[in-house]
């Protein structure tokens, strides 16, 4: 197998017919041999339904795996990762803003010696919100970590297979898949991607949700913040001994005073949440651990379709 196509798919109803049309259309044109594992990620809506139907018109290149609940779409494409017979490997959300006609140039790059090629959108088509909010989180990221990348949340992304099953190895909980793939490859790239506005439905990933997946970026891949964190401790921890040095000068010397009582507590306040965050954020880091420690299963599967010993 030349190309598997990866897709997870979540109450995806209204966009999966012309996702389908278009993708068999793309891929068939490029004169290789490929298959597309969907994984329908807990829908509530008849995309369940939608997947086998293509399973049974196209069940040479089309296979499915059902997850029992909604496990996320990082872990639905772990799943397939695990599955895929393909030589190189594409991602692409479901949603069709990342339009599949644009998997053609992420294969040249592949073919000229990359190992692991995103896409960053050309013009992206969101709400002004998530723009500003993920420059601030590339900025972030960037000044964090040495991943580099221009575009970090294009889904529309292809990688060797070596990169693939190297991902695969981690086995850890909560992972941001484009962020893995950099650090494992050799030769990565990006390319410009058209970027459509969403005709149907509304996006899965709420604020939470996309405040959580950057959590998981960055204390998936530095060490960072709990550095910076212990620094600002140390020069706190400076001042406040000068401060008191300061207060026992004044009591001692220039008599006891009343003054100075609010900014105090303006100061004890500044300090009680400073380390309320550094608890935070130890917590994620913790967190992370213990989620890898309960050895829990990463996801159930209700059933799958097209694949050896097909069932539940």
């Amino acid at each position: 197998m030349d190309v598997s196509v990866v897709i997870p798919v979540f109450n995806e109803e209204g966009n999966l017919r012309k996702l389908f049309s278009r993708l068999c259309a793309a891929m068939d044109a490029l004169g290789r041999s490929w298959e597309v594992i969907f994984v329908n990620d807990g829908s509530n809506d008849k995309s369940g339904e939608i997947l086998r139907e293509f399973c049974a018109e196209r069940p040479e290149n089309v296979k499915l795996i059902d997850f029992n609940g909604n496990f996320g779409q990082h872990t639905a494409i772990i799943s397939a990762f695990e599955r895929v017979s393909g030589d190189i490997v594409v991602t692409l959300d479901a949603d069709l803003q990342n339009p599949p006609e644009e998997i053609g140039k992420l294969l040249e790059r592949i073919d000229q010696g990359c190992d692991a090629v995103g896409g960053y959108r050309k013009q992206r088509e969101d709400s002004p919100l998530r723009k500003y909010a993920s420059k601030i989180v590339n900025f972030a990221r960037d000044k964090m970590t040495n991943i580099r990348m221009k575009d970090q949340g294009c889904m529309l992304r292809a990688y060797r297979r070596n990169i693939v099953d190297a991902i695969v190895r981690t086995n850890e909980r909560s992972m941001f898949i484009p962020a893995l793939a950099y650090t494992f490859a050799a030769r990565p790239d990006e390319v410009e991607v058209e970027h459509a506005a969403r005709a149907v439905g509304e996006s899965k990933y709420s604020l939470y949700k996309l405040v959580r997946l950057n959590f998981d970026l960055i204390t998936g891949f530095t060490l960072v913040p709990l550095q910076l964190f212990t620094i600002f401790g140390f020069l706190t921890s400076i001042g406040s001994l000068a401060l008191v040095v300061l207060l026992f000068f004044r009591r001692f010397f220039l008599g006891a005073e009343a003054e100075g009582l609010f900014t105090l507590f303006a100061i004890l306040f500044f300090l009680v949440s400073v380390a309320m965050v550094g608890i935070g954020l130890i917590g994620e880091y913790v967190g992370r651990i213990y989620q890898v420690v309960q050895a829990r299963p990463k996801y159930i599967i209700k059933e799958t379709v097209g694949f050896k010993n097909d069932g539940k």
